[in-house]
């Protein structure tokens, strides 16, 4: 089920309805939501939901016995076999195929041709992110840094929330599931915010990330050979200003949808390409994820303990993982490369200290933003191949113009805009909205949501990361 679509409308209107009825009755609101975010799961393969099932039965299980251990042996014997099951579910879908495949080449190329059979694995819609909110309970449960909850509902509706279930934001239970214990309140405050960031993220996906993909990136990709020096710069940009609007498009909707229902989910997105450094830009590119790395593999890695080689190490093996987990291709494995020796690189220049203020951050802008597009051109090809070839076609000089018309342009700079708006402006949105009073705001969102429906092109695109 996709956001942008009738259906959503529908169910959540249902769900909104009901559930606010119910804010008197927790355990029924909360039965509620996990049937209703079942559903929203099932609805594009109920087969898939006792995948999430199981993912919740060896997390709580895992989570009581690291809390009950007697001993430290015990508790991280515990914490393994949990985040090795997890890992092997992740593994298997993710990364199988692909490698039956490479085997399956390997054998053609050493002369050795073998009947490797083929498999066919349809990827379970979002299971990196609720793998990884599963991973992050039992890791903070072992850290001691909460206690293993004893409700098995509670532990499933955090695991599988529909909001934010299938491209995130990643959620920490230590944030999210205090809030199930309290009275959900909606107040005017909230429900501006959520309108708003719903109406914004709308915006984003199903204006400025579905033109430009139509009218311009996927042409362009596609065959990067027939488009000149000038179109393919000009597309690379594009792809920018889409996989931003089209991912913090789809936080916005669910961090707006969650404030409708009561509860308050953090920001994922932060005007990521006003960053002046690689380390500036994962402070405000999916902050949720940056962060999750940081916690769950950078810091247990080392983190900057242990001296200047093995921070960068820690580094170069973060970025490289994270890289990885977007898929089992060179394209993105690259993409994890660029980014993780650019960060060492910035380490080793101290470039921070040159890039705060005046000209030197004006610099810095624009270096960090070039580098992330030519990752950006890895990350988006179909193959190493194309990707190679993408950049080759960069270094013709070419200018000829075929598809670039004054719209797309017109759409780049107004992603482009957004990236320097005055910081904080979400918030300064939501408040005014939130000041149309309840009815006001009704009619504000009815009146946005038609509009733009009516400027979007025809058609409901799946959000990007819906793959990952």
């Amino acid at each position: 089920m996709l956001f942008p679509t009738v259906d959503f409308g529908i169910f959540f209107l249902i769900i909104f309805s009901v559930s606010w009825f119910l804010r008197e009755r927790a355990d029924s609101r909360k039965l509620l939501l996990l049937v209703s975010s079942y559903f929203f799961y099932g609805y594009w393969d109920w087969a898939f939901c006792l995948l999430l099932l199981f993912n919740a039965v060896v997390s709580y299980g895992g989570g009581l016995l690291i809390d009950g251990a007697g001993s430290d042996r015990r508790r991280k014997q515990v914490l393994a076999l949990v985040v090795t099951v997890d890992l092997a579910l992740l593994g298997y879908f993710k990364y199988a195929g692909f490698f039956m495949e490479s085997l399956r080449e390997l054998f053609f190329r050493i002369g050795l041709e073998r009947d490797l059979p083929i498999l066919e694995i349809i990827l379970p819609v979002g299971i990196s992110f609720f793998t990884f909110q599963s991973i992050s309970y039992v890791v903070d449960v072992y850290r001691r840094e909460i206690h293993a909850t004893r409700s098995f509902s509670d532990l499933a509706l955090y695991i599988s929330f529909f909001p934010q279930l299938v491209a995130g934001p990643i959620v920490r239970a230590a944030h999210f599931m205090p809030q199930l214990e309290a009275t959900p309140i909606l107040t005017r405050l909230m429900m501006g915010k959520g309108l708003f960031l719903i109406l914004i993220g709308m915006f984003k996906k199903m204006v400025l990330a579905n033109y430009l993909a139509t009218l311009y990136v996927d042409e362009i990709f596609i065959a990067p050979e027939q488009a000149s020096s000038f179109e393919l710069v000009m597309a690379v940009y594009a792809y920018a200003g889409q996989i931003y609007c089209d991912f913090s498009g789809y936080s916005d909707i669910a961090i707006g949808i969650a404030a409708l229902l009561g509860y308050h989910f953090k920001r994922n997105f932060n005007q990521p390409y006003r960053s002046a450094s690689l380390q500036e830009f994962w402070t405000r590119w999916h902050i949720s994820l940056s962060q999750w790395l940081r916690d769950y593999l950078y810091i247990p890695l080392g983190g900057s303990r242990g001296g200047t080689v093995k921070t960068y190490r820690n580094l170069f093996l973060t970025m490289f993982l994270g890289g990885l987990w977007h898929g089992a291709a060179m394209t993105f494995v690259i993409w994890g490369t660029i980014h993780g020796l650019a960060l060492i690189i910035e380490r080793l220049l101290k470039i921070r200290r040159f890039v705060e203020h005046g000209l030197g951050r004006i610099v810095g802008v624009l270096v960090t933003f070039h580098i992330v597009c030519l990752a950006w051109i890895f990350f988006r090809a179909n193959s190493l191949e194309l990707a190679l070839a993408y950049i080759e076609g960069i270094t013709l000089g070419t200018t000829d113009i075929y598809l670039f018309t004054p719209f797309v342009a017109g759409l780049i700079a107004l992603c482009a805009i957004g990236q320097f708006v005055p910081e904080r402006s979400y918030e300064r949105c939501y408040w005014t909205l939130s000041k149309a009073g309840t009815v006001g705001m009704m009619i504000i969102f009815a009146l946005g949501m038609v509009a733009i429906q009516q400027i979007a092109p025809s058609g409901t695109a799946p959000f990007i990361y819906f793959q990952f």
